[in-house]
């Protein structure tokens, strides 16, 4: 049966199994905002420069002389990508470990980064004069990943200032850029259209149509969407959703759909949270989309600070604990080369997924997700920014099959006594085994957990795993 555009339709579609065995992707966010290169947020600096009393705004009218006499517009020029190799992001991608990966097609700006019809405002025929995303697809499917393209432009339509009649954005020959001019008057509108106009129906059917454009010419597998939703009337998304599950015979293809906040309904995809993630373990699979830097800069800055590996390690082998998955941005330059910084996150993290990747991928939750003096003391979701440092005696599970996984976040040293697995029957226990070392390791078990007597030293950076052989046949334990 076709899906219908029905909510009740639409959650008899299941999230397809290589979704959930992959567990950690990555995105780019890579557009005309890279050429400031300017945070807090890089994508937000089309937003901010034309909003007197922002860090951004002062920084236009330094360097720009002031959005009235240089507008976004105008970066395009200079977002030339001449440096610009598809195949060789593709190569990093799959060596850092990622199961999927793509780029945001388009942002919150209004330029789309594919060769496209609908709008004439894409880098194929301005800037790059590429086909950005056509070309990324090719080059990451050709390494037996799946493509995923990110969506943030439902946002499009309350981003830039129409009645500033000093900015272009407010010329009616730039609104394939900057949206159909509306909202004249400036009132206080948020974010989500509450106190202003609604969405036109015009904008409305540019918003279908430019998905439509992409599914149609690049088939990806995934579909991220930004917290834009909540302003699509819910026709438009159920339609949208129906046409995309609905590709899944014609491109003999299981297909994934995310989204912020619940603007879908949950039991129609995945929900994300950015920059967030539970505190515990949850009966459904959720994401986590974070960044390489250290703030929420998204796109590329000239200075910022990164994250390490070790952080992003621990930030993966944490939600896969928790029935979570990990989406990973990079924000590339103008010229289309990767920062160094991004480059060695990405080596570091492929170095230890190819020592640990048999406890992620593939994996499910066990009863328990974890134990340590770093667990928080609360329910729900949190931001990345509450999360405590990690040491070795934090300790995270997965299994599969009759393998328990023990994910050691640092090194715990000598030995290690895991209070969760004294819940474990001796007599199950076939081994117990340290990825990446060729030996069996001495352990007991008793009232107080399992005792570990570990390797003299650790086989990877970051974190350890502990395999736990057991036999699960039944009358074995007797």
């Amino acid at each position: 049966m076709p899906y219908l555009p029905t909510w009740n339709s639409l959650k008899t579609h299941s999230t397809p199994q290589w979704f959930k065995d992959a567990k950690f992707g990555i995105y780019t966010h890579w557009g005309i905002y890279c050429v400031p290169g300017r945070g807090p947020n890089a994508t937000w600096y089309p937003y901010n420069m034309y909003r007197p009393g922002t860090e951004q705004y002062a920084y236009h009218c330094q360097v720009y002389g002031g959005p009235e006499k240089f507008g976004y517009k105008d970066f395009i020029p200079f977002f030339t990508a001449e440096k610009f190799d598809p195949d060789e992001w593709a190569e990093l991608f799959k060596l850092s470990g990622a199961q999927y990966a793509g780029p945001v097609a388009e942002h919150h700006d209004g330029f789309s980064m594919w060769d496209s019809q609908v709008s004439e405002w894409n880098a194929a025929r301005m800037g790059p004069r590429r086909d950005v995303v056509g070309e990324l697809s090719r080059a990451i499917c050709s390494q037996g990943m799946r493509f995923l393209c990110a969506f943030h432009h439902a946002e499009n339509w309350w981003f830039y200032p129409h009645w500033e009649t000093a900015y272009d954005t407010s010329d009616p020959a730039y609104s394939g850029l900057y949206g159909p001019t509306h909202n004249l008057a400036g009132l206080d509108g948020d974010r989500w259209f509450f106190n202003q106009e609604r969405p036109s129906r015009l904008f409305l059917e540019r918003w279908r149509a430019k998905l439509l454009e992409v599914c149609e010419h690049y088939q990806p597998d995934m579909l991220w969407f930004d917290f834009g939703l909540r302003g699509v009337p819910d026709q438009y998304k159920l339609e949208f959703l129906a046409d995309y599950f609905n590709m899944e015979r014609l491109w003999n293809k299981e297909l994934v759909v995310t989204f912020k906040d619940y603007d879908l309904s949950p039991e129609a995809g995945v929900v994300d949270l950015e920059l967030g993630r539970m505190t515990g373990l949850t009966h459904h699979a959720w994401i986590t989309d974070t960044t390489v830097d250290d703030g929420e800069g998204w796109g590329y800055l000239k200075d910022t600070a990164y994250k390490s590996p070790r952080t992003l390690v621990h930030y993966l082998a944490d939600n896969v604990s928790k029935n979570g998955h990990l989406l990973l941005n990079i924000g590339p330059k103008p010229d289309g080369t990767l920062p160094e910084q991004a480059v060695e996150i990405l080596r570091g993290m492929g170095a230890w997924l190819k020592v640990n990747g048999e406890a992620i991928y593939g994996s499910t939750p066990w009863i328990a997700f974890g134990e340590g003096p770093a667990i928080l003391q609360k329910s729900g979701a949190f931001n990345e920014k509450e999360i405590p440092a990690f040491s070795g005696r934090d300790v995270r599970f997965t299994l599969k099959d009759d393998c328990l996984y023990a994910i050691c976040l640092g090194w715990p040293g000598e030995s290690i006594t895991i209070e969760t697995l004294r819940q474990l029957w001796a007599p199950e226990i076939q081994s117990v085994r340290m990825l990446g070392v060729d030996q069996e390791l001495e352990w007991t078990l008793s009232e107080q957990g399992m005792t570990i007597r570990l390797p003299q030293q650790p086989p990877c950076e970051h974190a350890v795993t502990l395999r736990i052989q057991r036999s699960l046949e039944r009358g074995g334990i007797f």
